[in-house]
């Protein structure tokens, strides 16, 4: 129902800049450590490196600290790329270096304009179908024009609205797509509309972060520490790749935050 799935070539890193500890976050899990948030974003550029991905490197930016998550800055579909504009204004200023890089890969390029704000956490592309999440830092004028610009490249896609879903940032961090109709889906996603005919795969309560995981090509990576929902991926086939996320989780990000995978 969403066409074949895309093999993915490239991916797009930032290391964490020396500052990331002060960069944006919801959560109170204590202050990340800079010199382990370095080794486990290493381990993550050498997990994407073993999915067959050339990574494109980015130097860390010590003007904007939360940099690192570059996922939030741009959409890259097979078709076209669409440069974002962040919902924290804090973060506005991390899209131009990001522009200039995928300039290099892409002919096509749309921008998202004010009032509209959009965060590409939001976005899950799943086939030739996207799920626009409306949230804290995605609103209606953003997700409307990524929805219109997504429809002249042939895509289709529904709207999300998880202003009301607290445990959640992004759309992605509660929900993952993975190929073959199968959808990672937090509890309280897994009862919308927009998921009907989708075979879920629920994430056990206390394992909620776990369900921003990423699929590249045959392989799945997945944030370590939750045993409930690897051997139930593992049960249904999955080849995954545990990486500790734990100085990233302090500062709201996750596995799919940290690249831009094309």
């Amino acid at each position: 129902m969403n066409g074949k799935e895309r093999l993915l070539t490239r991916a797009i890193v930032r290391p964490p800049s020396t500052n990331f500890s002060d960069g944006l976050t919801s959560v109170d899990l204590g202050k990340p450590d800079y010199n382990t948030a370095l080794t486990q974003h290493a381990t993550y550029c050498e997990a994407l490196q073993s999915c067959g991905l050339t990574l494109v490197s980015l130097p860390p930016d010590d003007h904007h600290p939360d940099s690192t998550f570059v996922e939030d800055t741009a959409i890259l579909t097979s078709r076209c790329a669409i440069i974002t504009r962040p919902g924290a204004e804090t973060r506005r200023g991390e899209t131009g270096t990001i522009e200039k890089t995928v300039s290099q890969f892409f002919d096509d390029i749309c921008w998202i304009e004010p009032p509209g704000t959009l965060d590409g956490g939001d976005v899950c592309e799943a086939g030739d179908h996207f799920f626009i999440g409306i949230s804290e830092r995605t609103n209606e004028a953003g997700a409307q024009q990524l929805a219109d610009m997504l429809w002249v490249y042939d895509y289709k896609s529904e709207f999300v609205d998880v202003r009301n879903v607290k445990s959640i940032l992004h759309l992605k961090s509660g929900l993952a797509y993975l190929g073959n109709n199968q959808v990672v889906v937090i509890d309280e996603l897994a009862s919308r509309e927009q998921f009907r005919g989708y075979d879920l795969i629920k994430v056990s309560a206390g394992e909620e972060y776990a369900a921003n995981c990423v699929q590249i090509n045959e392989l799945l990576l997945i944030a370590s520490g939750f045993p409930l929902f690897e051997k139930q991926l593992r049960e249904l086939g999955y080849k995954t790749i545990p990486i500790d996320m734990s100085e990233f989780q302090k500062m709201d990000g996750g596995l799919s935050c940290l690249s831009l995978r094309y």
